[in-house]
């Protein structure tokens, strides 16, 4: 790789893109609307989006990591602070005319402009509030709904939920990758994955199991009532749990031992690849710990996508996000996804 690409590289977290489109497949086949054309080009615009977030971040922190990441490519000179605001506006333009070709007008003005006003704002507002993680967690989630296109997005709110809660206590303990974190924070990470496993497990019981059929939900858990429960930003485990076991309504469920094989299989790695980094700060949270951790958490968006693909009846489409959790992480060690 050319000094020049992997600079650019390094500014977008060009690795961690890979997490992006699995977020649209989900919330198109949740929302029953998986066009092929559509959804790609949809994908495409989530991580152009993506990559621009990425780079008004460092852009919009360029003074700060001159002390905290000297090491990043505007710190250390090896791009200007215009350049990546370019690349940033860039992007996001690419992401918003990717969006248009592929969706249309409405879902151009319903889901990709909201979701690019999400990132901008995040970047240069909330990050550095008290709101910075929930911001953070409605961006992803917004790009959940980005894949339901211009139709109603209802029944993709309980995997928007989902993505959302994972996202929030991520970006709550990736405050603490410079000076180490309090205890606190790695319990809530731990405590938010277990939550999170716990309710699909039981979610996946409820579906395969003999009155499967005659499951109804009635009201579907939301990312609003997920972030009204939290009193100083930080929502308790067991209300993680509450919404995210109701279930989806009218979404397909695990129709055969496939599906619930590969559902399973795809939660317990989620779970898996959380709990055992999150386990680690618990016991030591240095600031190297808390920084695997948070790396940890970014790469298994994966899984945990591929557990929603596979739950709205897709496993084979859920085989390579699973598949591409290795591939991220070993991308990560050249280019860190942080």
């Amino acid at each position: 790789m050319n000094t020049a690409l992997r600079t650019y590289a390094e500014l977008v977290r060009a690795p961690a893109a890979i997490t992006v489109p699995g977020d649209v497949v989900a919330g198109a086949l949740a929302a029953g609307r998986p066009g092929i054309r559509r959804t790609t080009g949809l994908a495409a615009s989530s991580v152009a989006l993506y990559w621009a977030g990425m780079a008004l971040n460092d852009w919009a922190d360029r003074a700060e990591d001159a002390t905290e990441r000297p090491e990043r490519p505007i710190p250390s000179g090896r791009l200007t602070p215009g350049a990546a605001l370019a690349t940033a506006i860039g992007l996001t333009g690419a992401g918003l005319g990717l969006a248009a070709l592929a969706g249309g007008r409405r879902t151009l003005l319903r889901r990709t402009l909201p979701l690019a006003a999400a990132v901008w704002a995040y970047d240069l507002g909330l990050k550095s509030t008290p709101l910075g993680p929930a911001a953070m967690a409605a961006a992803r989630a917004l790009d959940v709904l980005h894949g339901t296109g211009p139709g109603r997005a209802a029944a993709a709110l309980p995997a928007a939920t989902a993505v959302a809660a994972h996202t929030f206590a991520v970006t709550r303990l990736s405050r603490h990758e410079v000076d180490g974190a309090p205890t606190s924070e790695p319990k809530l990470s731990l405590a938010t994955t277990t939550a999170i496993a716990g309710a699909g497990a039981a979610h996946l019981l409820a579906t395969t199991g003999p009155r499967a059929a005659t499951t109804h939900v009635s009201q579907p858990p939301t990312a609003a009532r997920l972030f009204s429960a939290a009193a100083d930003g930080a929502p308790a485990a067991g209300s993680v749990a509450a919404l995210l076991a109701a279930g989806t309504p009218d979404a397909p469920a695990a129709r055969n031992s496939v599906d619930a094989l590969v559902t399973g299989a795809a939660l317990a790695t989620y779970a898996g690849t959380c709990a055992r980094a999150q386990s680690a700060v618990v016991r030591d949270p240095s600031a190297p710990r808390v920084r695997a951790a948070v790396g940890a958490g970014i790469h298994a968006l994966l899984p945990l996508q591929a557990t929603l693909v596979a739950r709205a009846g897709a496993p084979l489409l859920a085989l390579p996000l699973v598949a591409a959790l290795p591939l991220v992480g070993r991308l990560a060690r050249k280019v860190s996804s942080t």
